[in-house]
């Protein structure tokens, strides 16, 4: 788990120019308070982005990703299996649709509500 963590934080501090834009974005709660976590691990995996709060996991695909689909298919079934919502984007549709992911983001996030929702949430629908 050690590794893990290190490899997090690793991943942290040297974003890729796609994560670093989306970041600027979800960060510090800008989509309706939402609070989301960068290279966040969520046991054997390292996610790009997470709102632990509504178990919804974002991640960023660049071209690698098209080489690997079965390792993604595996991953989303795991994350899928433990109650989180996998949302993928490809790095140039964030790049040039920005205010069309942050949309689909947020829809996400307002229909994928906690099993309790905390009470900063109430009422908001």
């Amino acid at each position: 788990m050690n590794r893990i963590r290190s490899l997090s934080r690793g991943l942290r501090n040297n974003p890729t120019d796609t994560e670093q834009f989306l970041w600027k974005h979800l960060r510090r709660r800008q989509i309706e308070g939402f609070k989301f976590r960068r290279q966040q691990p969520i046991d054997k995996y390292i996610v790009d982005f997470v709102c632990l709060e509504n178990r919804i996991v974002i991640e960023v695909d660049g071209g690698q990703h098209a080489e690997r689909v079965d390792i993604d298919i595996e991953r989303d079934s795991y994350l899928r299996q433990n109650g989180f919502l996998v949302l993928r984007f490809w790095g140039n549709e964030v790049l040039t649709n920005i205010d069309g992911v942050l949309e689909v983001i947020r829809d996400n996030c307002l229909s994928h509500p906690p099993l309790n929702p905390l009470p900063s949430r109430e009422g908001r629908r």
